[in-house]
């Protein structure tokens, strides 16, 4: 079985994927909870460029940016409800 770097690298991004799973369950806050779940995220979207460039085809690109931009709002409304929280 002759393995390509860049499979090695996608096998090798199971660890934190594992990783930041276990910290999304585990929690302890809400906020460790959702910068775990934007960890995840972060891995998924070098994941998909990887596969991109092992497979040659340039559309998971577009599903890595479609990743990266769901992740950012998501962040970004978070936050914005924690500020509204604190104020109440």
């Amino acid at each position: 079985m002759n393995l390509s770097g860049s499979e090695i690298l996608l096998g090798m991004l199971g660890l934190p994927l594992l990783l930041g799973f276990v910290r999304l369950v585990r929690g302890p806050s809400l906020p460790d909870r959702v910068v775990a779940l934007d960890f995840i995220t972060a891995v998924a979207v070098a994941a998909s460029g990887l596969w991109a460039i092992t497979t040659g085809n340039p559309v998971f690109l577009d599903v890595a940016m479609v990743l990266a931009l769901i992740s950012f709002v998501g962040t970004v409304a978070f936050a914005h409800y924690l500020v509204r929280r604190g104020r109440r």
